[in-house]
Order: C-alpha cells, then sequence, then structure tokens
C-alpha cells in the first residue's frame, strides 16, 4: 500500500512539474509583448485546464462565425433552414471593401447557391458577406445569443454583425468571449451537445479544410496534424492597434486523445508577424505539453 501511495505521489509531483514547466514557457513567450493575451486549454480525456486570462472579455472578431455556423446548423437539425436550399447573391449582400472569397467567386452576383456553400465559405474561408448572409436567416445575432445561453455558455456575447463591425472599429468589443468559454463550447460541440451528430461531423469537417491563419495555431504543429479550428483578426487601427488576434481549435493528438485550445490577442501594439507568433508559439509548447 505504501509503495502505491509513494508512485501516486511521484506521479502527482512530476504532472505538477510539467505543467509548471508548461507555464513558465508561457509566460516567457507574452512577458515583453504589449498586448492582452487570454489563453484557454482543455484535455478532453484527461480534464487537463490551462488558463491565462482566461475569464476576461475579449473581442472575438470572426471566432464567432464558429457560433453562427452552430446556430444555423442547429436550424437545420429543427427543420426550420436546409442546406439545400437556395440564397441569392446580388448587390445588396456582396458588399464590397470586405473580406469576401464569396464576393470574388460571384462578382456579379445574380445567382443562386446553396446555403451549404454560404455556411463553408463563412466558416472555412472566414468569409465577411457569407456571415452576415447566415445572421439575416437567422433573423439576427440575439438567436445566436439565445442558442448559446441555452447551451450554458458563459463569458459570450454577439450583438454586431460584420458589416456593423466595419463601421464603427469600438463595436468589436461588443462581441466578446472569454477564452475559456471558447473552449468550453468546442467540448460541447465535440461532445455533440451543441447539435446533432451529422450536424457536428459535418461543421467538424469544414473546420479541419481552414484557409485562413496558417501562421497561428498550426504553423509549428506536425504537418497534417488534424486541427478543427476557426480563425479571427481586426486588422489596425490608425494608431497601430490591433484590437483581436485570435485562434480557437480541437487538436487530435497521435494517440487519438484531443485537446481544446483558444488564444485571444487584444489591445497589442505588437506587430501582425509578432501576434500571430506569439499564438504559434503557445500553440507548440501546448502541444509538446500534451506530447512529452
Amino acid at each position: 500500500m505504501k509503495k502505491i501511495s509513494l508512485f501516486l505521489l511521484l506521479i502527482s509531483v512530476f504532472t505538477f512539474a510539467q505543467e509548471s514547466a508548461l507555464g513558465q514557457k508561457i509566460n516567457s513567450i507574452i512577458k515583453d509583448k504589449n498586448a492582452t493575451v487570454g489563453i484557454s486549454v482543455l484535455g478532453f480525456e484527461d480534464g487537463f485546464t490551462y488558463k491565462r486570462n482566461a475569464d476576461k472579455k475579449l473581442p472575438m472578431q470572426s471566432v464567432f462565425k464558429f457560433h453562427i455556423a452552430a446556430t444555423i446548423l442547429d436550424y437545420v437539425d429543427k427543420v426550420k433552414l436546409s442546406l439545400d436550399q437556395k440564397v441569392l447573391l446580388d448587390k445588396t449582400n456582396l458588399l464590397e471593401n470586405t473580406w469576401s472569397p464569396l464576393r470574388d467567386k460571384y462578382p456579379n452576383g445574380g445567382v443562386e447557391i446553396p446555403l451549404g456553400e454560404v455556411l463553408e465559405y463563412t466558416v472555412a474561408k472566414s468569409d465577411n458577406n457569407g456571415c452576415d448572409i447566415l445572421l439575416k436567416l437567422l433573423g439576427g445575432t440575439q438567436t445566436v445569443q439565445r442558442f448559446m445561453d441555452s447551451k450554458g455558455i458563459k463569458g459570450f456575447q454577439i450583438k454586431y454583425n460584420e458589416a456593423e463591425m466595419h463601421k464603427d472599429w469600438n463595436i468589436q468589443y461588443k462581441n466578446y468571449s472569454t477564452a475559456a468559454s471558447a473552449t468550453d463550447v468546442l467540448k460541447k460541440f465535440y461532445d455533440r451537445k451543441l447539435i446533432s451528430k451529422n450536424s457536428t461531423d459535418y461543421l467538424m469537417k469544414i473546420m479541419f479544410s481552414t484557409s485562413t491563419g496558417k501562421n497561428k495555431l498550426i504553423a509549428q504543429l506536425p504537418e497534417n496534424t488534424p486541427v478543427a479550428r476557426k480563425t479571427g483578426a481586426s486588422g489596425k487601427n490608425n494608431a497601430g492597434l490591433t484590437g483581436a488576434e485570435n485562434e480557437i481549435g480541437i487538436v487530435t493528438l497521435p494517440n487519438g486523445k484531443h485537446y481544446a485550445i483558444a488564444v485571444f490577442v487584444s489591445n497589442s501594439t505588437e506587430t501582425d508577424v509578432v501576434n500571430c507568433k506569439m499564438i504559434s508559439d503557445i500553440s507548440k509548447s501546448v502541444w509538446d505539453y500534451f506530447n512529452k
């Protein structure tokens, strides 16, 4: 019995040392940076948690497109919408001067495409016009808020769409999430407690195909590591301030286990390269911890 107790004690000490080493590594990454960095890590199978500024309400930017997509798919599950239904693209919803691969593909509008295509562009390519088309179909941001509230997602608020955020820099701060909220919603999503199995599998597949932010969470991970992710970025204002440089994701480990990670870099005067490298370095440190 004493041998077992000693063994468990040694395991506990070793684990604590490893967790402390992770914290020290992350501290070294962000300590000299002029930015607020919110971090949350949640091991799905072992319940491991790491949090730093994880309860700060930070602007999401396009990370909120995950929440919007989940709400759309809840409507699909309830047969209020269909992924096959047609959406008309025209000059009223293909706005200029915003990030929109959808507009680039259909520059003249006047075409009907499946709702599923709009959703895929919104998540995997972070299309701003697609985002606002989805919100209009839902009746506005309040529908997303109600859905997340109903699922017990705390520390999350959505009030404005992409077009509104583009008109006023400060509005982005009204669309916030905590890092802890982000890993919580990803765990509920993975556990199929947000939407149906079919919808979960569908959205997961889209998130695996995300093409934005390759210099953030996945930059230093082994090639072809499965990461279901969603990015967000504000760019800089005239004063050189970055409101948000974010990414959330579910990482699959070589042993088949998983963890959720959320890194929100906010109110940063660092360069875009430095902001993204912070996320990349933090992600690599967490990966190394789980693969120690």
